[in-house]
């Protein structure tokens, strides 16, 4: 390397932004001993994407030995390995299909829930109450079994197992527990045992959407990984109204058990997908030497999913210790603390949305509702999932085009808060959409004004949430499970309370008062934590990130 490279790397980038010279200066200072599988979580929520610019800053010994991609434009990040084993290696093809089992399962845990919306007239029938205790009851149990999923045994925990036995017995296990509960629920003879059995449905079922980041950081680079995280994303956001579409229908014309029947038999089909055709991802290419997985046979797929391979791998892996306490060490991070708080309410006035429409679309006239049909309700729930695939497409091009437009303007070099520009498309809209719901709702509007309301709102929320998760993956590159989970926890947290409150709020006070002032809430977030986190995200970064 020419004497004027480290110097013209001096001047062109400060110290902090400089792969750490522990990694870079080897005992035998030579380049061949850069472990290049773990360069890109030294710098967390910075990557040098431009070749011409790993060049300066990490010299031509160094960049010689960087992957591109096939038009040799772009560092590959992770880099991948030479093996055939390695995910990052795989045919687009077979990635795919891995990501398209992640997302069928994590449209489960949503689901389920969302089938108790479909047939909450018929459960407040079968078990002689009102649609008021139905509500309360299956949005309170949800929110504790989510909350105590996420922070307990559940999403956090999965988290914690996942780390040291990996991705595909984690999943396994979880979803075959789920099944089972579910079927309890469809078979229930009484509202105590229903609300138990729904309980432990959630509680086993969360994995997925935990487990989805972990998978797609595995088998995709850098720069395809927003991308494919608006597919996965998009799954577990339009969950929660599949089943109030689908089932609407059916509950109107039969009884509420077959709605649960055929939930389970969609499980079923998840979980047969997992046990036959689900990978294990997870590849520990920061280790020296590699462990390389055994050659592929019968005996090496069982003892895969059933995870005897991952117990035996834990040697290679973090230490217990490290993974019960690491959700714990990561929560506090204020650049992290604060999207939490702020994906809380955006995300949450937006289930408050599915869970309480059933009842205000359903409410006789003079008490301020719709009265709408079982059939018109159901047939409603199309709205929030065209609006959602539409976020995906818009989510798709928007955050492509603000990553190059970044790494342009930035010289060859990605920094993490440039993911947030897409929640300034977002936020005019959550505002427009809530108000426009609002309005329908109290002046009884016609039903195009409700079904733009709700669209517009669902669509924002697509956007801004996978912003959201594309930037906290690239701050804490290590920890995506943590962060998956805890992302999961604030949309819990955030949602599924609201319940309580709206319908009382809006028929006291008006729908227009009632989501105004949640639009307000978050607005005011908006403009407390967006620009804040782009001006000061990345000190925050490079001072309290998990490296």
């Amino acid at each position: 390397m020419s004497p004027e490279k480290p110097q013209r790397a001096a001047t062109t980038s400060s110290s902090n932004e400089k792969v750490d010279q522990e990694l870079l200066e080897s005992s035998s200072n030579s380049a061949s001993d850069v472990n290049l599988y773990a360069l890109h979580e030294l710098h967390a929520g910075r990557l040098i994407i431009d070749p011409k610019e790993a060049k300066i800053e990490l010299g031509d010994a160094i960049a010689s030995r960087l992957k591109l991609t096939s038009d040799g434009t772009k560092v590959l990040w992770p880099q991948p390995t030479d093996s055939d084993k390695d995910p990052q290696n795989w045919s687009d093809r077979r990635k795919n299909f891995q990501l398209l089992i992640m997302t069928l399962a994590s449209i489960v845990p949503d689901f389920d829930s969302g089938i108790g919306i479909a047939a909450i007239f018929a459960l407040a029938e079968e078990y002689d109450t009102t649609t008021g205790v139905i509500n309360n009851l299956t949005s309170k149990r949800r929110l504790q079994v989510l909350t105590s999923s996420e922070i307990g045994p559940g999403g956090i925990c999965a988290v914690m197992l996942i780390r040291r036995l990996g991705r595909l017995p984690i999943l396994f296990w979880t979803q075959v527990l789920a099944l089972a509960f579910m079927v309890g629920c469809t078979f229930a003879p009484n509202l105590k045992t229903f609300a138990a059995m729904r309980c432990l449905t959630a509680f086993f079922g969360t994995a997925p959407q935990v487990t989805g980041l972990y998978v797609v950081t595995d088998l995709y680079p850098f720069h395809l990984q927003a991308r494919k995280l608006n597919i996965w994303t998009m799954g577990f956001i339009v969950s929660p109204f599949l089943s109030p579409f689908a089932f609407g229908f059916l509950v109107a014309r039969a009884d509420w058990r077959w709605s649960y029947g055929i939930g389970t038999l969609y499980s079923v089909f998840v979980v047969l997908l997992i046990m036959f055709c689900m990978e294990e991802t997870l590849y520990d290419r920061t280790v020296q030497p590699i462990p390389e997985p055994e050659d592929p046979s019968f005996r090496v797929r069982l003892e895969t999913l059933v995870g005897i391979t991952g117990w035996r791998m834990q040697k290679y892996r973090i230490s217990w210790k490290e993974s019960v306490l690491s959700p714990f060490k990561l929560i506090w991070r204020p650049h992290l603390l604060m999207l939490l708080i702020y994906e809380a309410a955006l995300f949450g006035f937006g289930i408050g949305i599915n869970v309480t429409n059933a009842v205000f679309l359903g409410l006789p006239v003079e008490m301020g509702g719709y009265a709408f049909s079982q059939y018109a309700i159901a047939a409603s729930y199309a709205t929030p999932i065209v609006s959602v695939f539409l976020g995906e497409v818009i989510g798709r091009y928007a955050n492509d085009f603000i990553m190059n437009v970044s790494v342009r303007r930035n010289k060859g070099v990605f920094e993490a808060e440039s993911r947030l520009w897409a929640c300034y498309i977002a936020m005019p809209l959550y505002v427009c959409g809530f108000l426009t719901l609002g309005a329908a709702f109290e002046k009884h509007l016609s039903i195009g004004a409700l079904v733009m309301g709700w669209g517009i709102a669902e669509l924002s929320i697509m956007i801004a949430t996978v912003a959201i998760i594309a930037y906290c993956n690239d701050a804490f590159p290590k920890h995506q499970g943590e962060i998956s989970a805890l992302i999961n926890l604030a949309r819990v947290l955030g949602g599924f309370g609201v319940a309580y409150f709206q319908v009382p709020w809006a028929l006291k006070h008006g729908a227009i008062q009632m989501f105004g002032c949640e639009a307000a809430i978050v607005v005011g977030l908006f403009f407390l934590v967006i620009p804040f986190m782009q001006i000061k995200g990345r000190y925050l970064r490079e001072k309290y990130s998990a490296h």
